[in-house]
């Protein structure tokens, strides 16, 4: 999946006539790119057109227009781009309490590590986390995490043709496996070359 260039962008003027049509539109495309692994644990997959959202947002928001300052956007957001072998997601933990949350965090740490994905019964594949900086520490870890799964080239054409997808997590107090739903399955699939 080709990553995304200033060509690819609204300038500041045309995305503020359109934000709200657009984000309606981002918003329905991620409905069927979040599966939950249970009630507090999600992972969002990320494409070329939730970052080009992540993109247009932070320059609305920071009022970014030069060049260099887009470029550094770009930079920041196209590895979260797929490649067409892999899947790339943002992992989080989600509680509403925030005591509860943070009770969570203390004893979840290595979560990140034991996160998986398989088609129908092939070897399990651990996601690479947070390859840009770690997020947790010998108290912690964060509630979000991002995410990528590079998979073999019989996993793609696995998933291509409908075996199904399942991901789950090995953490010891937090073990949870769940089979894709199709039409998040037909949204993954349309990241793989």
């Amino acid at each position: 999946m080709a990553h995304l260039e200033k060509k690819d962008l609204y300038s500041l003027e045309k995305y503020a006539e359109i934000r709200e049509e657009y984000r309606n539109k981002v918003m329905a495309h991620k409905k069927n790119r979040r599966l939950a692994l249970n009630p507090h644990a999600a992972i969002y997959f990320e494409d070329k057109l939730t970052m080009q959202y992540q993109v247009q947002e932070m320059l609305r928001i920071e009022k970014i227009f030069e060049s260099e300052g887009i470029q550094e956007e770009l930079d920041v957001y196209n590895p979260l781009i797929p490649d067409g072998t892999n899947w790339k997601a943002t992992f989080m933990i989600e509680y509403e309490k925030v005591e509860e949350r943070k009770r969570a965090l203390e004893k979840l740490i290595g979560i990140e590590k034991s996160i998986w994905v398989k088609i129908e019964d092939s070897e399990k594949i651990y996601a690479i986390a947070n390859e840009d900086l770690s997020r947790e520490n010998d108290e912690k870890t964060a509630s979000v995490h991002f995410l990528r799964f590079e998979l073999t080239k019989n996993m793609c054409a696995d998933a291509k043709v409908g075996l199904p997808i399942v991901f789950g997590i090995d953490h010891p107090l937090f073990k949870t496996e769940v089979i894709v739903p199709p039409e998040i399955q037909q949204s993954l699939i349309k990241d793989l070359a």
